[in-house]
């Protein structure tokens, strides 16, 4: 299997996007904000169809509209209650453009459907160098936030009362988050992005309420779906993002079953510091 140049790149692909989307997932999760993580795939492919008609690479457009949508989710609605209302607007408007790219994208109908649903073996080398550089930048970037981050999602009361700024965090991951989405609609597609930023993430925070063990766990999980999807594909010839989705899905379902044993003997905490 290793022995093609196509299945190297698009292991080498699934590796940088699994840590990235896993480790950024589970912040993801824990603030409440999968619904975001939705709607910028969306935009996304709006960002993504719009490059390719002014002869841009897609990879580009997706990157640059995406940061631009989570930056203004961040900036319009950093608490908690505002949050559905700015990702909505934002989404209801990048769905308006998107209808228009649309209708200029019919000829493209086979990038179209590559940008919805993924190709993950059409990744060439020159892709798999450029989502590594945004992966490792957006990891670093990541680092350097995530304790007032974590304050901030956590005791968002008391981490304003001590100074920290929520509006900031909340534009600063949501811009990780942006580029976490762009790389992971690289492999399964702009439709099926839930699959590696929310699914190990969810399942990882069923398994242990330890913040560093989960962020290792979700990202562990990450790996292990997109590897798995990408040798299962090779054998079935089925495609990779279904099968993906498949594992993802039978992951979280599998953790579900000895936590709701667990969760009879008291109530479901979430991580916290002393975890």
């Amino acid at each position: 299997m290793l022995s093609y140049d196509f299945m190297r790149n698009a292991f080498a692909a699934a590796t940088v996007v699994a840590l990235l989307s896993g480790t950024v997932g589970y912040f993801l999760v824990l603030r409440g904000q999968t619904f975001a993580g939705h709607a910028l795939a969306h935009v996304g492919f709006t960002g993504a169809t719009g490059a390719v008609l002014i002869g841009v690479a897609p990879l580009l457009g997706m990157v640059l509209i995406t940061v631009a949508a989570g930056i203004g989710m961040g900036i319009m609605g950093e608490r908690l209650t505002q949050r559905d209302v700015a990702v909505g607007l934002v989404l209801s408007l990048s769905l308006g453009f998107g209808l228009l790219f649309l209708h200029f994208f019919t000829a493209f109908a086979t990038q179209a459907t590559a940008l919805l649903f993924g190709n993950v073996l059409a990744v060439d080398a020159g892709t798999v160098w450029m989502l590594l550089g945004l992966g490792t930048a957006s990891l670093a970037a990541l680092a350097v936030i995530s304790r007032p981050l974590l304050f901030a999602s956590l005791q968002p009361e008391l981490a304003e009362a001590k100074g920290v700024s929520l509006r900031l965090y909340a534009v600063l991951f949501l811009a990780i988050v942006a580029l976490a989405t762009a790389e992971c609609a690289q492999i399964v597609g702009v439709l099926l992005v839930f699959t590696l930023m929310v699914g190990p993430a969810a399942a990882a925070q069923r398994l242990t309420r330890n913040v560093g063990r989960g962020i290792a766990l979700s990202a562990t999980l990450a790996l292990f779906e997109a590897w798995g999807g990408i040798a299962l594909a090779y054998y079935t010839d089925w495609p990779a993002s279904f099968w993906i989705t498949t594992l993802s899905a039978a992951v979280y379902l599998l953790s579900a079953v000895p936590w709701a044993a667990a969760a009879q003997g008291g109530r479901r905490s979430r991580p916290g510091f002393a975890s």
